[in-house]
């Protein structure tokens, strides 16, 4: 039995959102059955949230956090490796492809995966992300389970690409797809968008949401049967990222760290990228914009700054951890949008500013839940190629540059 209109009511009138029916007479009953089962799915509590920002945002006392830096990172490769090579030829390591935005930002109204950097051929970010995979799968003669997180607005699209391009040569049955949670959208008075007459405005829940998404699709039962012990999570955008790097793999499980991160050397203090560091005594990550003079102009021992290592979105966690964790609730992070929205006279409106709060769950608030994080540095020009604009920095300009110098053929 699906969700009754009583109990939807019910719901909606606890929260003081009973317009989300408005138009429900007018709906088709299929429109009806989907409305319901949105209501009753929905998490409703997180929206008391956005009137408690200032509780959200305190953050406790940072302090730096040593990388292994590329110099010790040489001096261990060959035992690094090794030890990488044998979890993943045991089946101990899996790869999470965090999949589940859009190419907006790039003009296009597809998935961002399946856009398109190649110049005088075809050449998809998904297909870049494969293929750095299926070095690993040569190097160690064993596959991993790759998990592809999508979302309510890209999944049909993500699979059928994929599929239709043969998952460009990786092995189907280790090809794994989950959806991530939605969480709604609300004006700044709290109440939720409709952005359909029969549907709550919704987006993906952020790249916290993850795990709890993966273990609501029932992977976890197939992680646990496979033995899988580490889960290498990495971000979409980022064409020359190493996935499932035996090194990096290698050096976390020798140090004993419950999960590790891939960083670089900072541009500037100030560059746009989350900076590893310690709050409260346990790993965390200080977003660019939360980073005060004091700590631009913190030094180390060595005379550098103090916190030049940003993140890339790059990383391992051990499983077992990552349960503990899930059974405590992840910081929300309530963050200012454009969110388009059916008017009083039902007419689709596109805001022009922001006009609303979207709710994220993220996934540097998992690194500070964790028992320890080893901070990896990788080459910058190797391995850190961001596509989160059509020009200028972090482009696809920039990525063509960077695969370019890496021997990629565009």
């Amino acid at each position: 039995m699906g969700v009754q209109l009583s109990q939807a009511r019910e719901k909606l009138e606890k929260y003081g959102q009973t317009h989300v029916l408005k138009y429900y007479e007018e709906l088709s009953g299929i429109e009806q059955e989907a409305l319901l089962a949105q209501i009753g799915n929905a998490d409703m509590e997180m929206i008391d949230s956005c009137r408690h920002q200032e509780e959200l945002l305190k953050r406790g006392v940072i302090t730096p956090l040593a990388a292994m830096q590329l110099e010790e990172i040489e001096t261990y490769r060959e035992s690094f490796t090794a030890t990488g090579l044998e979890a993943i030829r045991g089946g101990k390591v899996g790869a999470v492809l965090l999949a589940g935005g859009m190419g907006t930002r790039l003009g296009s109204d597809d998935p961002k995966g399946v856009y398109n950097v190649g110049i005088t051929k075809k050449l998809y970010i998904f297909e870049c992300l494969i293929g750095n995979l299926l070095d690993v799968v040569r190097e160690a003669d064993a596959w991993l389970h790759l998990f592809v997180m999508t979302s309510d607005k890209n999944h049909e699209a993500t699979v059928s690409f994929l599929k239709e391009h043969g998952f460009f040569g990786y092995r189907e049955e280790y090809v794994h797809f989950f959806q991530q949670k939605m969480a709604l959208a609300v004006d700044y008075e709290g109440k939720i968008f409709l952005e359909e007459k029969g549907k709550m405005a919704s987006s993906p829940n952020g790249n916290g949401g993850w795990f709890i998404s993966l273990k609501e699709a029932g992977l976890l039962d197939l992680i646990h049967r496979e033995g899988i012990q580490w889960l290498n999570a990495f971000a979409v955008d980022n064409v020359l990222q190493r996935i499932g790097d035996p090194c990096f793999v290698g050096a976390v499980i020798q140090k004993n760290c419950m999960a590790g991160a891939k960083v670089v050397r900072k541009v500037t203090p100030d560059e746009k990228v989350g900076a590893i560091c310690l709050e409260d005594g346990k790993p965390s990550i200080v977003e660019y914009y939360d980073m005060t003079e004091e700590l631009l102009e913190a030094k180390d021992e060595k005379g550098e700054s103090a916190y030049n290592f940003g993140v890339i979105l790059n990383y391992l966690f051990y499983v077992e951890e990552l349960e503990r964790i899930v059974s405590q609730s992840l910081p929300l992070h309530v963050v200012e949008k454009k969110i388009p929205y059916i008017n009083e006279v039902g007419q689709l409106v596109k805001p022009e500013a922001p006009n609303g709060y979207k709710f994220e769950n993220l996934i540097l608030d998992m690194i500070h839940q964790v028992g320890s994080c080893l901070p990896f540095e990788v080459v910058r020009e190797k391995e850190f190629a961001p596509i989160k604009n059509k020009t200028g920095i972090d482009s696809v300009e920039s990525a063509q540059a960077l695969l370019r110098r890496n021997g990629v053929e565009l």
